[in-house]
């Protein structure tokens, strides 16, 4: 019997074999209850290219007086944020890697974000 952890980790495996299949940069998303994180990695998998968080102390700032990583609102922001990021360091296009988590709420609101600020996936 797999757990909670175990599941997300077997459904997100199919995905990064796909992406690794396309040899194109893909952006991960990884969520805890408190902080949502993205990552662009090379398409090789070798390098990470751009990072973005709401554990970073600049973010944190401009998440409001708590400082809440955890919401909709947040994910919009870092998806703003990892696009600008990806474009700076010439990347255009990413495959999406949502690691196993449902294209819902927060990963949704992220990937609509990086989609609107220019990021192609």
């Amino acid at each position: 019997m797999l757990n909670k952890k175990q599941q997300r980790l077997r459904r997100s495996l199919q995905t990064r074999i796909r992406i690794a299949n396309q040899g194109v940069a893909r952006l991960t998303v990884n969520r805890t209850n408190l902080h949502i994180y993205a990552t662009i990695i090379s398409g090789d998998g070798t390098k990470v290219i751009a990072t973005a968080s709401t554990a970073e102390a600049e973010v944190r700032g401009n998440l409001g007086a708590a400082g809440k990583g955890g919401n909709t609102a947040a994910a919009t922001f870092i998806g703003k944020r990892i696009a600008e990021k990806a474009k700076a360091a010439g990347v255009e296009k990413v495959a999406f890697d949502r690691a196993g988590f449902a294209y819902h709420g927060r990963v949704k609101a992220l990937a609509d974000a990086a989609r609107e600020a220019g990021l192609q996936f």
